[in-house]
C-alpha cells in the first residue's frame, strides 16, 4: 500500500486524475503479479463501503461467494480501520442521498491515494463520477426495476465473458451527464445513456446493482471485477480460514482457559471444535438448561457433543432462575437482555467453579453484528437486539472469543463439513439464542413453553417428513398472546391462537415467506388442535423481511 497522501483528489482537476488512473495502472501490475513458487497466498480482501444503500449486505455475500474476503464498513470510517485489510480494491455501494446535495456522503480520500481498482454501485458510481470531475444531474426519468444493458463497441474486464445485452436491475433518480476524463462509457440502457462507465486503469461504475438475484448475472460481473481488475486469488476458503483462525485463537489464549456456551446448533458447534483444535483440554463447554429450549432437546443436544466433539463438558440447570428473571417481563427488546445477562452470569459462575477461567468463546455471526449496530456497522439501524451482541452485561468478567463474527451462516456450514462435524448438526435450522422466550408473545411461563414445544414439536415432524426442512431457512411455531373462541367435541372453548412461520433465506438479512403446500398446512393445524390442550386456533404467518423480521419479537 503506497503512502498515504494529505491531498485530495479535485472535482475539476483533470491533471489529478491523470496521475490518479497512471499510479492505479502500476498499482494494478503489482496486483495482478504471480505468487512466488511454494509462498501461501496473500489473504485477499475488499473492502466495502457502505453509503446507506439496503442491498450493501448483498454485496459482501457476493464478494465471499466468489472466495475474496471483505468487510463492509461505513463510507466514513477512518483509514485506521481499514489499513490492516491491506485491502486489494474497493467496492462503494449504493445510497439515498444525490451527490450533488450540500452534505452528501463523500468518498473518503484514501480510497483515492490508495490507487487501487475501485467499483462503484449506483450511489458509489455517481460519487466516483462527481468526485473525479464528471457530471451527475437527475434523470429526465427515473429507473426502478429490470432494464435491459447494452454493451458499447468498448473492450473492458469488467463486463468480459458478458453478451452483448443483458437484464439488470436499476433503482435510482440521478443519472451520470458527463464521465470524468479518462473514463469511457461501457454500457447503456434506453433510460441511461451513461449506465456503466471505466478506465483501462481499474476505475468502474454501474449504475444498476450487480448484487441482486434480479440481475441474473450481476456474479459474473463482481467476479470479473475481484479477479481481472483487482487481481485476486480466491484465497477465501474453509480450509484457510480454518488454519488461520486456529492459529488466531492459539495466539490469544496462549496458556489460559476458555468456556463456550454449546447451544446444539452449528454456529456454538463450529466454535467450540475451532477452540478444541486450537488449545484441546483448555476449553471446558458448558451447556445451559435454560427452560427456554425445544421438546427432548437438552437431551439430544447432550447426546450429540458427547458422541461426535469428545470435549470437556459440563450440564447447567438453570430453568429456575431463567424463568424466575423472566417473570413479569413482556417488552421483546428486555427479555432478549435478561437472557443474555443471565447466561454470562450462569457461565462466570461455572467458571469460577473451574478455577481461572479468562475467555469466553460464543458463535457471534455477522449478521448478528450488522442487525445490532455495533460500531462497526453503524450505517444500518438496529433491528433487534441480539444476545451474543447487545444483550451482554456492560461489566463482563470474562473476555470474548468470537471467530465467526465475521461470517455468515452459509460460511459457518462450509467451515462445520470442513471440520469434520455430522451433516444433521450442520444443517440443523437456526434457533434463536433467547429460545423460546421470544416465540411467546408476552409474558414466559412454565404452561405457555409448554403449550409451544408441543405446536413446534408438530411443525418440525410434519416439516421433515414432508422433506421440507433443509428447504427452509427456518419453521417453527409461536405462540401468541391472543385467544379465540372455537367448539370442539360440541363444547365452548377459548384457547391459544398458535402461528407457524416458515422462510426462505440465504443469510438471515432478508427473507421470504414460504409456499408451504395446503395438505402439509393441513396437517400441521389438525394435528396441533388435536395434540396441544389449550390451542384451538392455527394461522400462517405469510410476511416477508423486510417488512417484517423472522422471529416475532
Amino acid at each position: 500500500m503506497p503512502q498515504l497522501e494529505s491531498r485530495r483528489i479535485s472535482a475539476t482537476g483533470d491533471v489529478e486524475v491523470a496521475a490518479y488512473l497512471e499510479l492505479a495502472k502500476q498499482k494494478q501490475g503489482e496486483a495482478s503479479s504471480p505468487i512466488a513458487p511454494g509462498a501461501p497466498p496473500r489473504q485477499d480482501a475488499v473492502v466495502i463501503l457502505d453509503f446507506g444503500s439496503q442491498y450493501s449486505r448483498l454485496i459482501a455475500r457476493r464478494v465471499r461467494e466468489c472466495h475474496v474476503y471483505c468487510e463492509l464498513l461505513p463510507y466514513d470510517a477512518p483509514w485506521e480501520q481499514v489499513a490492516h485489510l491491506d485491502p486489494r480494491g474497493f467496492i462503494l455501494s449504493g445510497g439515498p442521498n444525490s451527490v450533488y446535495e450540500p452534505g452528501a456522503p463523500q468518498i473518503p480520500a484514501y480510497v483515492f491515494d490508495s490507487r487501487l481498482p475501485v467499483l462503484g454501485i449506483c450511489y458509489g458510481m455517481q460519487a466516483l463520477a462527481h468526485q473525479l470531475g464528471g457530471k451527475v444531474a437527475p434523470g429526465l426519468k427515473r429507473e426502478y426495476g429490470h432494464a435491459v444493458l447494452h454493451q458499447n463497441a468498448v473492450e473492458s474486464p469488467l463486463l468480459a465473458g458478458l453478451p452483448a445485452s443483458l437484464p439488470v436491475w436499476m433503482s435510482h433518480g440521478d443519472q451520470i451527464v458527463e464521465p470524468p476524463a479518462g473514463f469511457a462509457s461501457l454500457a447503456y440502457t434506453d433510460n441511461s445513456p451513461v449506465a456503466v462507465v471505466g478506465s483501462p486503469q481499474g476505475l468502474f461504475g454501474l449504475q444498476f446493482h450487480p448484487e441482486v438475484a434480479h440481475t441474473p448475472q450481476g456474479k459474473e460481473i463482481i467476479h470479473n471485477f475481484l479477479y481481472r481488475v483487482c487481481g485476486c486469488h480466491g484465497s477465501w476458503t474453509p480450509g484457510n480460514f480454518i488454519a488461520e483462525t486456529t492459529e488466531h485463537i492459539r495466539q490469544q489464549v496462549g496458556k489460559g482457559k476458555v468456556i463456550c456456551a454449546l447451544s446444539g446448533g452449528v454456529d456454538s458447534a463450529v466454535v467450540a471444535t475451532l477452540i478444541q483444535q486450537s488449545v484441546g483440554d483448555q476449553l471446558t463447554a458448558i451447556f445451559v438448561n435454560n427452560g427456554l429450549l425445544r421438546k427432548e432437546e437438552p437431551e439430544r443436544n447432550l447426546n450429540t457433543f458427547h458422541k461426535n466433539l469428545h470435549m470437556n463438558l459440563v450440564y447447567a440447570d438453570a430453568i429456575d432462575r431463567f424463568l424466575a428473571r423472566l417473570s413479569g417481563v413482556t417488552d421483546p427488546e428486555q427479555k432478549r437482555k435478561v437472557v443474555g445477562e443471565e447466561f454470562i452470569r450462569v457461565f462466570e459462575e461455572e467458571a469460577a467453579r473451574l478455577g481461572e477461567v479468562q475467555f469466553l468463546a460464543q458463535g457471534t455471526l455477522y449478521p448478528d453484528v450488522i442487525e445490532s449496530r455495533t460500531a462497526e456497522s453503524k450505517t444500518a439501524a438496529r433491528i433487534k437486539t441480539h444476545h451474543n451482541v447487545g444483550g451482554l452485561p456492560a461489566r463482563m468478567k470474562l473476555q470474548l472469543i468470537e471467530p465467526l463474527r465475521y461470517l455468515f451462516k452459509d460460511e459457518v456450514r462450509e467451515v462445520g463439513l470442513a471440520l469434520g462435524l455430522p451433516e444433521e448438526m450442520v444443517w440443523r435450522q437456526p434457533f434463536p439464542g433467547p429460545g423460546l422466550a421470544i416465540r411467546i408473545l408476552g409474558e414466559v411461563t412454565r404452561e405457555k413453553l409448554e403449550v409451544l414445544r408441543g405446536a413446534d414439536w408438530v411443525v418440525m415432524n410434519e416439516v421433515k417428513k414432508a422433506q421440507m426442512y433443509h428447504n427452509l431457512w427456518q419453521s417453527f411455531a409461536v405462540l401468541t398472546d391472543a385467544r379465540s373462541v372455537g367448539v370442539m367435541g360440541d363444547f365452548r372453548t377459548y384457547g391459544y391462537a398458535v402461528a407457524i412461520r416458515a422462510v426462505t433465506s440465504e443469510d438471515a438479512m432478508t427473507a421470504d415467506w414460504a409456499r408451504l403446500p395446503y395438505d402439509l398446512l393441513a396437517r400441521i393445524s389438525s394435528r396441533i388442535v388435536n395434540e396441544v390442550p389449550g390451542v384451538n386456533r392455527v394461522v400462517y404467518d405469510i410476511t416477508s423481511k423486510p417488512p417484517g423480521t423472522i422471529e416475532w419479537e
